[in-house]
């Protein structure tokens, strides 16, 4: 094959900007997922204690999604009124700042407790909401439409590659760095020695973030009204055009609100129903959602490339379905029924199942709307996403009260989603144009 094609980009493959965008997605994928895994393994509380008594996880991953909620649509607007490839390099440095902030925060945890932590958790989310209409927006501006699949699903599979070492990475530097006092207490300060990995991953991500081609600005003429911070003007006019693409937006928000609940899930379901005492253990676990999604992510690309869209979302939600609720089950005296080893595997086959949908409504999202509002329309699709990110929080917590209130394990919340997503696979149909 040339190297170059008719229009003068390079191959996919060979396209130094999608290896830089790609590279810098993986890093900061790792990054995030580090930080918040640390967060929430913090958040958990001990193997003897019941978990009733102060799992607080829910409200981690809320804090986390906030800004996600309250800044998406003006992330949207400034990645449509400037270069995206501008944006993205920007917020890389502001990692960079934002990661040596969770060095100081831990040294002095002694003093300021979670607040301090919890504050840098805010932080990423804020990086992470002005980063993603950028990133995802510049998608069909340096790459062919044909080519748009192929890149989702690598990018994708990168990014839960990230996803499973930062997961995986941050239960073993707490294995190794937390001390354990004689009381049942646990000593945090340790973890600025983790934090220096992040420092160190966001000063690569941001060179990695140089060799992006350069992008023009989409609308440079957009004009920002207070309407845009909720959802901008001519994306509400597309909606009312185009009942389709919105409802593709409420399927995807239930999808992440799904996605938001299952991460504390499982590590509750680790660290406390199965009384593991190693968070690299429990963080394996979670790592084995992440390595379905890219099995999943090649069969979205390879095994299923000839299904079309809307059989793809469709199969994808039924595999989904049916692994959580086998999850769901535990024996008598409250361990799952799959035991560890098996309850990997079936996180793992709900992980493929999570790919095999929203790789296509992903690629759907993106392509649907017109290049000029592209930014403004990821942006809203972010902000739909955290809000149901956002959902799942308080969600988990209310799962966990009732699961407990009845005096069945955590495991049992996995059927709880699995209901809510029953609609989706019976009733819901992507387009296939």
């Amino acid at each position: 094959m040339d190297e170059t094609q008719a229009d003068g980009r390079p191959t996919l493959l060979r396209d130094r900007s999608f290896w830089g965008l790609a590279i810098t997605q993986f890093l900061g994928a790792f990054n995030d997922n580090l930080y918040k895994q640390m967060m929430l393994l913090m958040a958990i509380p001990g193997v003897a204690m019941a978990v009733k008594s102060g799992d607080r996880q829910g409200w981690a991953t809320a804090l986390f999604s906030l800004p996600f909620v309250l800044l998406s649509s003006y992330a949207g607007f400034l990645s449509d009124r400037y270069s995206k490839s501008s944006i993205i390099v920007i917020c890389k440095f502001a990692e960079i700042a934002i990661t040596l902030l969770a060095i100081l925060a831990f040294s002095l945890y002694g003093n300021f407790g979670d607040w301090g932590t919890w504050s840098v958790l805010l932080l990423m989310g804020v990086h992470s909401t002005f980063f993603g209409p950028g990133k995802y927006g510049i998608l069909p501006e340096l790459f062919r439409k044909a080519d748009a699949p192929r890149a989702n699903g690598l990018i994708l599979m990168s990014t839960f590659l990230a996803i499973i070492l930062g997961v995986v990475l941050a239960g073993v530097i707490k294995d190794l760095l937390v001390i354990k006092n004689a009381d049942g207490t646990e000593d945090f300060s340790h973890l600025w020695i983790g934090s220096m990995v992040c420092t160190g991953v966001a000063i690569v991500g941001t060179i990695s973030s140089l060799f992006i081609r350069k992008t023009l600005p989409a609308q440079p003429d957009a004009q920002l009204v207070m309407a845009d911070f909720v959802a901008p003007t001519p994306v509400r006019e597309l909606f009312r055009r185009d009942s389709p693409l919105l409802l593709a937006i409420i399927v995807s928000s239930v999808f992440w609100l799904i996605g938001g609940i299952v991460m504390p899930v499982v590590n509750a379901m680790g660290k406390v129903q199965m009384g593991l005492t190693s968070d690299g253990a429990v963080s394996v676990l979670t790592g084995g959602l992440a390595i379905g999604i890219i099995l999943g992510a090649v069969c979205a690309n390879v095994v299923f490339k000839q299904m079309n869209a809307a059989t793809q979302v469709r199969l994808g939600m039924i595999i989904m379905i049916v692994a959580m609720v086998i999850l769901g089950f535990w024996l008598q005296g409250g361990q799952p029924v799959l035991g560890y080893a098996g309850s990997l595997v079936f996180l793992i086959i709900a992980g493929i199942g999570a790919a095999v949908f929203v790789i296509p409504l992903q690629v759907f999202l993106q392509q649907r709307p017109p290049a000029e509002i592209k930014g403004r329309m990821i942006a809203t699709m972010n902000f739909a996403n955290f809000v149901g990110i956002l959902l799942a929080g308080p969600l988990y917590q209310l799962f966990l009260s009732l699961a407990t209130s009845i005096d069945w394990p955590v495991s049992s919340v996995f059927w709880m989603m699995s209901l809510m997503l029953l609609p989706i696979a019976l009733f819901y149909r992507l387009p296939n144009d």
